[in-house]
């Protein structure tokens, strides 16, 4: 190798940046091929292929039971490794053995459960937690919300880039304007001072930022739940106010279950499924909660149906029949 020639993993990084991939994505991806190299005795990838690939790959779900969307992930990255860093795409099927996918029921709560929850948390991890359940929307779409994805005279909320790199619109519940109101009040001054110490730049997707060179200091694209601090970014090393860490959220979520003694376990992900089941409920169709959702697939949202039933597929147990 020359010696002006970059590392693998560098190129890996450098190929993934310029695909425009997530900071997040990047990390896992870098870190799988990490795995797949230290599984192969630290050969080196271009001197492998498909067989290599396939080995890691059913190890990965017969020797450490891992699921199924784990081991998707892993084969997404070493895929992108061979065509986009090596440029020597397997062409070959990978025939490896598949991860099991779990067929389980979500965990949904009651109206009143939900409540209870909501009731047991403050502050601005209160405001987020009722986006989640009122909205329907995921964690991390929740913490990477913007000002402009806001509209509170349409009582909606656009979540940009979301599973599937997609864009969809669901509603704001009314509830919620007046304290998101007060909150980004709030905000903007945070900002405006940031602007007047020399900051108040946001990480912008993709090209934007070279094509619209002041707009990361605008208003409208800062985060609607900014973090407290100022972080150094990895990539550019500008010093700027990211979105808050969504570990927070997901603390204050679990601290009140506990308050609200609710004997499920609840994530933030429960307020997506809880969203959904009580839309059902409530006589929406089906079609109307999968665009909400942002399903691909109406069949991933026919699940939640099959929560509404009352317990046992709504069988009434021989226990409660009378004779």
């Amino acid at each position: 190798m020359a010696a002006n020639t970059p590392r693998l993993l560098d190129q890996a990084r450098e190929a993934l940046r310029r695909k425009h991939y997530s900071l997040r994505t990047e990390e896992s991806y870098v870190g799988w091929m990490k795995r797949y190299i230290r599984f192969h005795n630290k050969r080196h990838p271009a001197e492998m292929g498909t067989p290599e690939v396939e080995a890691f790959l059913t190890d990965l779900a017969v020797g450490q039971s891992v699921a199924a969307s784990t081991q998707n992930q892993a084969l997404s990255a070493l895929l992108f490794l061979y065509a986009e860093v090596l440029q020597q795409p397997l062409e070959e099927p990978i025939h490896a053995a598949r991860a099991k996918q779990p067929q389980r029921l979500p965990t949904v709560m009651t109206r009143r459960e939900a409540r209870s929850v909501l009731d047991a948390m403050t502050g601005v991890h209160q405001l987020m937690a009722k986006l989640l359940y009122g909205s329907g929307i995921r964690l991390m779409e929740c913490v990477r919300l913007r000002v402009k994805d806001v509209d509170f005279a349409l009582h909606q909320v656009v979540v940009r880039s979301g599973k599937g790199d997609k864009d969809r619109v669901t509603p704001l519940p009314d509830s919620l304007i007046a304290p998101l109101q007060e909150h980004l009040r709030r905000v903007k001054l945070t900002h405006d001072q940031d602007l007047r110490a020399g900051y108040g730049q946001v990480y912008l997707p993709y090209a934007l930022e070279r094509k619209y060179p002041n707009a990361s200091q605008e208003w409208i694209w800062q985060y609607l739940f900014p973090s407290e601090g100022l972080s150094v970014d990895p990539r550019s090393g500008h010093q700027r106010r990211h979105h808050v860490d969504e570990s927070g959220l997901q603390k204050a979520v679990k601290r009140a279950v506990q308050l609200a003694q609710i004997a499920k376990r609840v994530t933030c992900h429960t307020f997506r499924h809880s969203f959904a089941t009580h839309l059902l409920e409530d006589g929406y169709d089906i079609r109307t909660v999968q665009e909400l959702l942002g399903h691909s697939d109406v069949r991933t949202t026919m699940i939640y149906t099959h929560v509404l039933n009352r317990g046992g597929r709504g069988v009434r147990s021989p226990l409660d029949n009378e004779r």
